[in-house]
């Protein structure tokens, strides 16, 4: 009998530990708050689907005078209908633009995990392939904030891009669990490792990285690690305000340098 309850009791710790990991790694959301027509920028609502069958959503906002296109891979929390001012500043750059929700995020289907948003990733990028008719390498630019920045991460070491932005973003989860829990065993409790550093090391594609210096979710050196550890091309803008997507609003000189950006790997 003893052994039975400690066992139950073993358990219980363990789902209780999952819990809290999943509960502090995905927020997502699944009521929509509109559509990229509130802002006056036309779209298309794809529907695809991923490796292991999950239903994906997405939209794909077309540019007249496209270079390329940006596949945008977002943060942890909300879904694509809270981003319009990233979908407006992206349009922007003259390129199309595809941004998709994760499983389990606005009207995408199934529970999200580290594994699946990988998978997610790939699935959106065969649809940006698609649009170049199955193209073996499009002109195709992965960004990624924050959470996201680990699967555009993920996602260049998969699939053939052009380049890597990186807005926000961390070493590897394990790294940041220790910041936040700095008295429990991350390293050793944890399930999901969301390991950027261990990607970008060794990808040659020109990277682009933004970090705000007051950022109090993700710390700044923990974002300039990551710079630190990447393969050459790289830059590095330091920006202003909070953690967050589209930080171009805080800090406008982002805004230029994911100009030139683009149209230095573009050209």
């Amino acid at each position: 009998m003893i052994t039975f309850f400690c066992l139950l009791l073993a358990a219980v710790a363990y789902a209780a530990v999952r819990r809290f990991e999943w509960t502090h790694t995905f927020k997502p959301q699944r009521r929509m708050e509109g559509d990229p027509s509130l802002i006056g920028v036309a779209f298309e609502d794809v529907i695809f689907f991923a490796e292991d069958g999950k239903r994906l959503h997405g939209w794909w906002v077309a540019h007249p005078e496209a270079r390329g296109t940006i596949l945008y891979c977002h943060g942890n929390a909300g879904n694509i209908s809270t981003r319009m001012d990233v979908i407006d500043g992206l349009h922007g750059l003259g390129m199309n633009l595809f941004i998709f929700d994760y499983r389990g995020y606005g009207l995408s289907k199934g529970i999200p995990t580290e594994q699946g948003l990988y998978r997610d990733a790939r699935a959106a990028y065969e649809v940006v392939r698609a649009k170049y008719n199955d193209d073996d390498d499009p002109p195709v630019i992965v960004f990624g904030s924050s959470l996201g920045a680990a699967v555009a991460a993920q996602l260049a070491a998969d699939k053939p891009v052009r380049g890597i932005i990186i807005e926000g973003g961390f070493t590897s989860a394990i790294d940041v669990g220790e910041r936040w829990y700095p008295n429990l065993p991350v390293s050793m409790i944890a399930r999901y490792r969301f390991d950027a550093r261990a990607k970008l090391c060794s990808l040659p594609q020109p990277k682009l990285f933004a970090h705000s210096a007051t950022d109090k979710v993700i710390p700044y050196d923990l974002g300039g690690e990551l710079f630190q550890s990447a393969a050459p091309p790289k830059h590095f803008v330091s920006l202003n305000g909070e953690h967050g997507e589209a930080c171009w609003r805080d800090t406008p000189a982002f805004y230029a340098e994911l100009k030139k950006f683009v149209a230095s790997v573009m050209q």
